[in-house]
């Protein structure tokens, strides 16, 4: 028989890819780890509004939530607030994973803010390479670079094979896709 090891060091996980649910993978986890008596944080990159999962934390106490966005840029070209709040973003969860005060910390969409060069991988590595041993990290969003997939523990890459928007042209409802 195969004996496995319980890891008390924190996992790097990675949810990347062109389909729909990393987000919503991340948020399943943290309620998961809130329910089991854990501490998380999620950090929200490019994003500024109220969306119906970012209200659950009103409901937990050992749940935030941030967000480090200056509205929708995916039609338009980042600007400087742009890049000085991903920064902003960046360098407040890189406290939280090096304080040893959270045992969950979510990177919501941090790998589009690396791909449009508001924040540096070497800051994110740097903040992965300093965090506290034994927290868990989430890191979400499309074109998640090779060198953080090669660090990371655990990689999801999420696939559309098929998406209502796209066959349907249906926009995104509330309650089941924000």
């Amino acid at each position: 028989m195969n004996a496995r090891k319980m890891e008390t060091r924190g996992q790097v996980h990675v949810y990347t890819g062109n389909g729909k649910g990393k987000t919503t993978a991340a948020f399943g986890l943290a309620i998961r780890a809130c329910m089991a008596g854990k501490k998380v944080f999620i950090g929200q990159f490019m994003k500024s509004m109220q969306y119906n999962e970012t209200r659950i934390a009103r409901y937990i106490d050992n749940l935030s939530v941030e967000q480090f966005g200056n509205g929708c840029i995916l039609t338009r070209a980042p600007n400087e607030v742009d890049r000085r709040q991903a920064q902003d973003g960046m360098h407040r969860c890189a406290e939280l994973l090096g304080s040893g005060n959270w045992d969950v910390v979510i990177f919501d969409e941090i790998t589009i803010a690396l791909h449009m060069e508001l924040v540096s991988i070497e800051m994110l590595m740097e903040a992965l390479e300093n965090r506290d041993s034994k927290t868990e990290v989430v890191l979400t969003g499309r074109h998640a670079p090779k060198q953080l997939i090669d660090y990371a523990d655990l990689v999801t890459d999420m696939q559309e094979v098929k998406h209502y928007y796209s066959s349907k042209g249906l926009l995104s409802r509330n309650g089941i896709d924000r």
